[in-house]
This record gives C-alpha cells, structure tokens and sequence, in this order.
C-alpha cells in the first residue's frame, strides 16, 4: 500500500556560486531517487533549505533543470545557528512509496554527511 513519506537529504558546496549550487543539489536529487528507487511520479512537494551563506541561486532550479518541473517546489533559508556548518543545502522529499521509514535511504554528501553520521551512507 502506497504512502505519502518524508525522504532526507543533505549537501554541501564548497562556495557559492550559481554553478556549485546547482550541480551539487542536481547531484543530491538524483541520488536521493535512485537509492530509493523513486521515480518522478513518485514525488508530491520537494522543499529545499539552503544556509544564509548561499544566495547565488535557488536550489529548486537545480531540480527543474533536470526535468522535474511538475510538482511544486519550495525554498527557504535554513535557521542560522551559532556553529552550524556552512554553506549546506537540505532537502526534504514528500514521496509515495510502499516502502517502511526503515527501508528509506536518506542521503547526506560531502560535508554535510557529519549532520546525519547514525546513518549507513
């Protein structure tokens, strides 16, 4: 039976600039679907966060550059945190899928793997 699940995932680039931005959150949607073997059916709403250090471009263009264009998408700048890690940029998946919170694979690269370190990568 199908459901409506939350899939995380998280990356980070190494400076700010409208290339770096859309390559490593490409990057990190692709592999978020592909370990979870979602397709683009599958998805309902993606929200992007990104840190206040990133203002060059909005994660989502990332996602409708590589063909998801048809569920809404939304960012917003993540809380800015006294010793949180910089220029990182979080996504939060609303899915289908008949899959147990368990078996999802949540997805953290680069950096941002140290915010998530319980989970197998």
């Amino acid at each position: 039976m199908s459901r409506v699940r939350g899939l995380r995932g998280a990356t980070s680039v190494e400076q700010d600039t409208e290339k770096e931005v859309v390559e490593a959150t490409a990057e990190l949607v692709r592999t978020m679907l592909a370990r979870n073997e979602l397709e683009t059916d599958d998805l309902v709403t993606i929200i992007f966060t990104a840190t206040p250090d990133l203002t060059s471009q909005f994660p989502a263009y990332a996602a409708r550059s590589i063909g998801i264009s048809e569920i809404p998408l939304l960012c917003a700048t993540e809380m800015n945190v006294k010793g949180a890690p910089p220029l990182i940029i979080r996504v939060l998946m609303h899915i289908y899928t008949d899959k147990s919170y368990k078996d999802l694979r949540h997805v953290y690269l680069k950096k941002a793997r140290g915010l998530r370190t319980d989970l197998p990568q």
